[in-house]
């Protein structure tokens, strides 16, 4: 297992990720980040990707199976 580069974030919650990548340089990836938290990164990434799943099963892009109520999008209601 590889050794930590960092031992914390400096973010609640969010912990070192062991192995942010294989093949670049971390500090240099952070960098690029404007000093972000490579951590950061990953964490939004598995959020997409799960999110990329989930609309998979919910089949956004297809016809509604009704028509919505009229008003449903006018405030106030």
């Amino acid at each position: 297992m590889a050794c930590a580069l960092k031992k914390t974030t400096g973010l609640v919650r969010l912990t070192v990720c062991d192995t942010p990548h294989e093949r670049p340089d971390v500090k240099k990836l952070e960098n690029l980040l404007q000093d972000g938290e490579v951590e950061e990164v990953i964490l939004q990434a598995e959020n997409e990707l799960s999110l990329a799943r989930k609309m998979l099963q919910w089949k956004p892009w297809e016809p509604l199976v009704e028509e919505p109520p009229a008003n449903q999008w006018k405030w106030p209601i």
